[in-house]
């Protein structure tokens, strides 16, 4: 919705169709206005207001407003509107991207990065008003690949604070710490955490990794419509393994060697216990956590509190639909994906996230019976820095023994433990090769001229790692080698490939904001105490389904970024809708259980319900009262 008025008109009209179907009482009172329009009080005037960036508008201040809060004459006389401003810093943006630069080898991604935050500190509406307007621009600049640069730098970028840190030296006042985050007016709805661990490929940033929980939020208000007041990045610093940061003197992190084992557990036990005693219906989602402890500290909290990590569950979902609809891309039905041979590179959180994801939408699809489960994983190749695992690899991580295979059962297609990707290929004649190994050019020339023997008639090559520069291969590497009717998608950010002869090669982007925002939004207006695989898997399935049958036969399997908002709205309705099949939807605000389970029944109705809960970025009425 465009402004507040139509905001208003959809929430009445929810309001009259959810009168008559269900009778007077229904739910008028949750839909009385639209998110992030409610009047704001405020307890500051004159230059206290212009120097908080979450009630600042600058000069859009109207004069009646200048004359309420004490602002005459502290602001030029010309009153503009949001629009004017947006157009005004446009203009001022293209002229200082190259002025901004720190130097020469400061990329250009980074200048607009440092311009963005400079507004982001003085105006937070109009900030997420430009992301929102030029969302394909900006997304990657504020999320990957410029949010990995952003990280490596962050010591040197640090201006103002935003969001907590809690860190090692914390221990035992966590509880209290919680208290300081100034949120006595809204809760927080959405936290983003990290332990700096292993931030995109990049590794160990330590406390610099706050930048990605910064990033990830941002696009949760952009794509999802969460209430930038009510979301908080969180640093758990526990320390760093990284020794040039333990001997960088402007490092602002603690330097030391990083917790392990029972230590580090207690850390993270303390924080969880802080923040849901304090917000007990926030949403944790964990972010950049090292592989040897995303799978164990999900599996610790998923049954307790409502969490979910990206890396591992996230890009799982996103390779879902996009493995999803590379099928249809070939002209199959998505129920024959249980036939699709894969080989996955890459044996890290993400890479045994897809694995499991994929190999339970196989056996679902196939009844899902011990023998579903079985078969589902004879599908999956998987290929580590060693080679080929099967049994008879010693030290195999835990996640990744199920997908052993069978000494035996690989002699017969000519292959053996440790045999190398290029190998492997080869045999196997793969329908689908997939990336997650954070190896840049991994897909080599040889890797590629092996997939050309692929049985199926549309291959397709997914080159997932973050950043840019990790992906395992280009588009254009893929198009011209192994030849033009091929499906191509990555992880960040890469342009069309010309084919000549009037034919596009799409590059599809699948980025896990396809999801993580929707997952987010669906959880929080179902009220589910837990995220469970069923709300994600129809989260997946809802992103698969939304391109129409001409799109994906032209080799599109993922929606345009402009689409988000759209997008996210109707993955929220799916995960609300599953949530309520589940019983484990408890509702929103004044929305009780059995009002959403009638409101879930009618697809129209629980899409209009998720946009009027979604905040929008205009200017709120400001109400001063004194303290």
């Amino acid at each position: 919705m465009s402004n507040f008025s139509d905001q208003i008109r959809a929430s009445l009209s929810l309001i009259r169709r959810l009168k008559h179907k269900f009778g007077a009482p229904a739910v008028t009172r949750s839909f009385t206005t639209a998110e992030g329009h409610r009047p704001t009080i405020v307890h500051k005037r004159s230059l206290d207001i212009l120097h908080d960036p979450w009630f600042n508008r600058g000069t859009a201040f109207s004069m009646t407003e200048r004359d309420r809060l004490d602002l005459r004459g502290l602001l030029p006389p010309n009153v503009m509107s949001s629009e004017q401003q947006i157009e005004r810093f446009m203009v001022d943006l293209k002229r200082l991207e190259v002025q901004a630069r720190d130097g020469p080898s400061d990329p250009n991604a980074l200048a607009k990065w440092r311009i963005l935050n400079r507004l982001h500190d003085r105006n937070e509406t109009m900030y997420h008003k430009v992301l929102i307007a030029n969302i394909e621009e900006y997304a990657p600049i504020v999320y990957t690949p410029t949010v990995g640069l952003v990280c490596q730098n962050y010591s040197g970028l640090f201006r103002r604070p935003r969001g907590m840190y809690f860190s090692a030296e914390d221990c035992g006042e966590m509880m209290s710490m919680v208290y300081n985050w100034p949120a006595d007016q809204v809760s927080v709805d959405m936290i983003v955490v990290t332990d700096g661990s292993r931030i995109l490929g990049l590794g160990d940033l330590g406390v610099q990794g706050i930048g990605i929980a910064i990033g990830k939020l941002d696009l949760y208000v952009a794509a999802a419509g969460i209430n930038p007041q009510r979301v908080l990045p969180v640093m758990i610093d526990v320390g760093t393994n990284n020794e040039k940061l333990l001997k960088d003197p402007l490092y602002l992190g603690l330097q030391q060697h990083r917790l392990d084992g029972d230590e580090y557990l207690s850390v993270i036990d303390e924080f969880m216990e802080a923040v849901f005693t304090r917000w007990p219906n926030v949403i944790v989602q964990f972010e950049d956590f090292q592989s040897k402890w995303a799978f164990k500290l999900l599996q610790r909290y998923r049954n307790t509190y409502r969490m979910f990590n990206d890396d591992v569950q996230g890009t799982a979902g996103v390779a879902i639909a996009g493995l999803l609809g590379a099928v249809r891309a070939q002209g199959r039905p998505m129920i024959d994906f249980p036939k699709q041979k894969i080989v996955v590179a890459g044996a890290g959180s993400a890479g045994i996230g897809v694995l499991n994801a994929a190999r339970k939408t196989m056996a679902r699809m196939l009844g899902n019976t011990e023998t579903a489960f079985d078969s589902a994983t004879r599908q999956f190749w998987v290929v580590d820095a060693e080679g080929l695992i099967t049994e008879a690899r010693e030290n195999v991580d835990p996640e990744a023994l199920p997908f052993t295979r069978k000494v035996k059962e690989i002699e017969r297609q000519g292959l053996r433990e440790g045999a190398s990707l290029e190998e492997v290929v080869k045999q196997v004649k793969p329908d689908v090769l997939l990336g997650l190994s954070a190896v840049g050019g991994l897909f080599s020339k040889e890797v590629l001229e092996a997939l050309k023997s692929s049985t199926s008639t549309r291959p397709a090559i997914f080159a997932m790692s973050n950043p840019t520069k990790n992906a395992e291969c280009t588009p254009e590497e893929a198009f011209s080698i192994v030849g033009e009717n091929i499906i191509f998608a990555s992880g960040s950010p890469f342009m069309d490939v010309d084919l000549g002869n009037g034919h596009v090669g799409h590059c599809n982007q699948g980025n896990n904001m396809y999801l993580f925002p929707g997952i987010g939004l669906g959880t929080l207006l179902s009220g589910s105490r837990i995220i469970s695989d069923g709300m994600l898997q129809a989260a997946a399935e809802c992103l698969a389904s939304y391109m129409t049958e001409e799109e994906v036969l032209q080799g599109m399997i993922y929606p345009p970024i402009s689409k988000i908002r759209d997008i996210t709205k109707e993955v929220a309705a799916a995960v609300v809708k599953e949530a309520v099949e589940e019983d484990l939807a408890e509702g929103y605000r004044d929305v009780d259980a059995r009002e959403l389970k009638k409101l879930s029944e009618n697809k129209e109705e629980l899409l209009n319900y998720v946009q009027i809960n979604m905040w929008v970025p205009e200017y709120p009425t400001l109400v001063f009262k004194k303290d």
